[in-house]
């Protein structure tokens, strides 16, 4: 059979796509194994990985190639199961791994799947290394790396996993308080925080009502979870809850829900805490990270308090990497990655949430009255493509952005960009007016669905 060996597999989140095809192939997976594995070796006498995973069905699949390709170089494996990305971050550096690898693909659909290395402090792979990974995986000499038979890896089962992990995320909650006067809505996507979340949260004394929590293979962010927060606004305000939490696929992001059903976006969220952090004292260098795409609400709140906000291109990973440039210890996206740097090297939706819990009990306050963010009116489409050329090259999409550019002046703005992890061109339109925002962003789109869209019949 033939070796399809792209020479481009990371995308700007690690392996990404549809599972069975390339780039995610068990094929590709033991060559990521192994070309890990060669790197590892070369710097470590001996070398041992933490492999977590969601709960796709597919994860079986990446899991076992994985498992093989690293143990095949002499490097031992640490299977942890289904465990969000952070706590795969945080159990990397428990266990004093050389590296920790993901199976997930988010918020994805279940067909999807990807791969996501951590380096032994638990931070992503920079490019060089994935770089050299593609460049061995390109040469297939893997042959000239086995080891002896005698030094082959071997695969550990870890079984507390869960209960280190549950351990360090309460850990980031004040001792002395609990959570036993809130009723929390709490929708875990049917991904890879089903086990964990809910007893982070009872054993902080809250009363719970969990959504998501039977994941089968198939339904994982299926109408639910953070891509999906209906259901945990229905919720709210069928059981009068004070506060609804909202996991993705992986955990390492969360969208809330106040006590009236309004969602309380990343953004928002991370204006929350950096307030906070700020009256505390603990806002290193009164500075946050967020992104292109943050709202101009949150840059004008921010900067009429005297915080500076450094916006970093989108993905976790380069918020963190502008954190760490700029020693900032608060950073996060939109979407509701939010990194708090003191507790995590990557975003993690229960630390998140539990530091806005701490700030309501600490402040008496409802999450409605925390969230007083006053918003741009801001709009994204997404554009299904079947190619990604450069936007330069694509002659009618200049002037469109031009003319947006014109009419909004210095009162909005517009940002178009490909999605590092699907075929999509996103449209993002920010100003003073909804219906004006809504009209420009999808004239650019329409211009980008004549050209480069997949066609829908």
């Amino acid at each position: 059979m033939k070796f399809d060996r792209p020479k481009k597999i990371f995308g700007t989140d690690g392996v990404r796509g549809k599972a069975n095809q390339s780039p995610m192939t068990p094929e590709i997976a033991l060559a990521l194994g192994r070309a890990a594995g060669v790197i590892l070796r070369q710097r470590y006498q001996k070398s041992r990985v933490v492999i977590g995973k969601d709960t796709r069905l597919s994860c079986y699949v990446f899991e076992n190639a994985l498992i093989s390709g690293l143990c095949s170089m002499g490097v031992d494996t640490l299977m942890v199961g289904p465990l969000p990305t952070p706590g795969v971050a945080f159990i990397t550096r428990a266990y004093r791994a050389n590296a920790g690898i993901v199976i997930s693909a988010s918020h994805n659909p279940f067909y999807d799947n990807g791969i996501k290395f951590f380096d032994s402090e638990g931070y992503k792979f920079q490019d060089g290394l994935e770089t050299d990974i593609e460049a061995l995986i390109q040469e297939n000499h893997f042959l000239d790396y086995l080891p002896e038979s005698a030094d082959i890896g071997k695969n550990t089962k870890i079984s507390d996993a869960d209960g280190r992990y549950i351990e360090f995320v309460k850990g980031t909650f004040p001792r002395g308080k609990s959570l036993k006067n809130l009723k929390i809505v709490l929708d875990c996507a049917n991904g890879a925080g089903y086990r964990v979340a809910p007893l982070v949260f009872k054993e902080l004394d809250a009363t719970v009502f969990c959504l998501g929590i039977q994941p089968n293979g198939l339904n994982i962010n299926l109408n639910c979870g953070s891509m999906h927060p209906e259901e945990v606004q229905k919720a709210v305000i069928e059981h009068r809850a004070d506060v609804g939490i909202a996991l993705d696929g992986d955990a390492d992001r969360v969208v809330m829900v106040d006590e009236n059903a309004q969602i309380i976006d990343g953004d928002t969220i991370l204006a929350i805490c950096a307030k906070d952090m700020q009256k505390r004292g603990v806002l290193k260098n009164n500075r946050v990270v967020g992104t292109v795409m943050s709202n101009l609400g949150f840059i004008k709140e921010m900067e009429s308090l005297g915080i500076e906000v450094i916006q970093s291109q989108v993905g976790d990973r380069n918020v963190i990497q502008d954190m760490l440039f700029h020693d900032a210890n608060l950073g996060g996206e939109q979407s509701g990655h939010v990194i708090f740097h003191d507790y995590n090297t990557t975003g993690d939706g229960l630390v998140c949430a539990l530091q806005v819990l701490r700030i309501m009990i600490e402040t008496d306050s409802k999450l409605s009255d925390l969230a007083s963010l006053q918003r741009y009116p801001q709009v994204c489409v997404n554009v299904k493509v079947k190619l990604k050329p450069p936007f330069e090259t694509i002659p009618s999409l200049k002037p469109a952005i031009d003319n947006v550019e014109a009419i909004l002046g210095d009162s909005g703005r517009i940002l178009v960009r490909y999605s590092g992890t699907e075929d999509i061109c996103r449209v993002m339109v920010e100003g003073m007016k909804q219906k004006q925002v809504n009209q420009l962003a999808n004239e650019v789109a329409l211009v980008i669905q004549n050209e480069i869209g997949v066609k829908i019949e």
